[in-house]
C-alpha cells in the first residue's frame, strides 16, 4: 500500500524542523551586539543560550567570552533553554511514534499512532516557538536582557531564524500527520454502525403507548350462501361450506346449426332422392363441384 501523502510531508517536515531547532540551540547566535567605543569596528559579539562568541573580520572568531553583564542569569535566556531542550526530546519522541505508526516493519500504516506522533510533534514546535517569540520580544529591551548603552547595537542574529524556521515546520508536520486520524475515525465510525446493538432497544423518554379499545362496528359485507343471509362469522375459522356473494346462473351452452341447405343447385342428376337426408349426412357427402363445399366451410 503506498503511504499516504500527509504522512509522507510530516515525515519530511519534521527532521527539518529538528535539525533546524538542534543548531538555533546550540549556536551563540541569538542576539549579534557590535558598536563597541572600547573595541575595533569590525568587533561583533554572538550571545547564544549557552555560550558567548566575539569574532573580528582580521582574526577568527573566539567563543568562551566571559559574561560581563549579567546576560545568562536573564529570566528570558533561562526560560529558553528549558523549552528548547524540552522541545527537542519532545520531537525525538513523536519522530520515534511517527516512524513507529508510519511504515514500520508492517504493509499498512498505523493510522492511530501516526496521528499520535503529529500531535506529540505539534506540542514539540509550540515548545521552541515560545522562546524564540519571547526571547524577540524583549530584543531591544537592554533592562531585561541588558546590553551596553548608545551607540552599541543589537540585532537579531541567524539563531533566532533557525529557530523560527524549526519550529514552524515542526508545526507542519505534526498537523500533516495529526491528519491520519481522519481514515482511522471513519473506519471507527463503520464499525460502530456495523456492531449489533448489545441489549434490545430502550424506548423514548417521550413515547407514550396507549391501548385504545377497537370499536364495534357493523359488518361492511353481507355473507350469503345458497341465496339465503347468514351471519358473520366470529373469527376467521368459521366453516368453510359458507360461500361469499349472489349466485350467477349459468346459461346453458349453444351450438350454431345453419338451416339452409348451401348445396341445393349444385349436386348431380339423380341425387335428389339423397335430399330427404339429415343435414348431418350433408356435411358428411363428399363434394364434386368445384365451388367450397359447406364440408370445406
Amino acid at each position: 500500500m503506498r503511504t499516504p501523502v500527509v504522512m509522507t510531508l510530516g515525515l519530511v517536515l519534521s527532521p527539518c524542523g529538528l535539525l533546524f531547532n538542534l543548531i538555533s540551540t546550540l549556536a551563540p547566535g541569538w542576539r549579534l551586539v557590535k558598536g563597541f567605543l572600547d573595541q575595533p569596528v569590525d568587533v561583533v559579539l554572538f550571545q547564544g543560550l549557552w555560550d558567548i562568541c566575539r569574532e573580528q573580520s582580521s582574526r577568527e572568531r573566539q567563543c568562551g567570552q566571559p559574561d560581563e553583564w549579567g546576560y545568562f542569569e536573564t529570566q528570558p535566556v533561562l526560560v529558553a533553554r528549558a523549552l528548547m531542550v524540552t522541545s527537542l526530546a519532545v520531537t525525538a519522541l513523536g519522530l520515534l511514534l511517527a516512524s513507529l505508526g508510519v511504515r514500520c516493519w508492517q504493509d499498512e500504516p498505523h493510522y492511530a499512532l501516526a496521528g499520535l506522533s503529529g500531535v506529540v510533534l505539534f506540542l514539540a514546535g509550540l515548545f521552541s516557538l515560545i522562546p524564540v517569540s519571547w526571547y524577540t520580544h524583549f530584543l531591544g529591551d537592554r533592562n531585561v536582557l541588558p546590553a551596553p548603552a548608545s551607540p552599541v547595537t543589537v540585532q537579531v542574529s541567524y539563531s533566532l531564524v533557525l529557530g523560527y524556521l524549526g519550529s514552524c515546520l515542526l508545526l507542519l508536520g505534526g498537523f500533516s500527520l495529526a491528519l491520519s486520524w481522519a481514515p482511522w475515525c471513519a473506519e471507527l465510525r463503520r464499525r460502530r454502525r456495523k456492531a449489533p446493538s448489545a441489549g434490545p432497544r430502550r424506548a423514548s423518554i417521550s413515547t407514550v403507548y396507549v391501548d385504545w379499545p377497537e370499536p364495534a362496528l357493523p359488518p361492511a359485507i353481507k355473507y350469503y350462501s345458497g341465496g339465503q343471509h347468514r351471519p358473520r362469522p366470529a373469527q376467521q375459522g368459521a366453516p368453510a361450506g359458507l360461500k361469499v356473494g349472489f349466485p350467477m346462473p349459468r346459461p346453458p351452452p349453444k351450438a350454431y346449426s345453419n338451416p339452409t341447405d348451401v348445396l341445393d343447385g349444385e349436386r348431380e342428376p339423380g341425387a335428389a332422392t339423397a335430399a330427404s337426408q339429415g343435414a348431418s349426412s350433408r356435411s358428411t357427402r363428399p363434394c364434386h363441384s368445384p365451388l367450397p363445399c359447406d364440408s370445406d366451410l
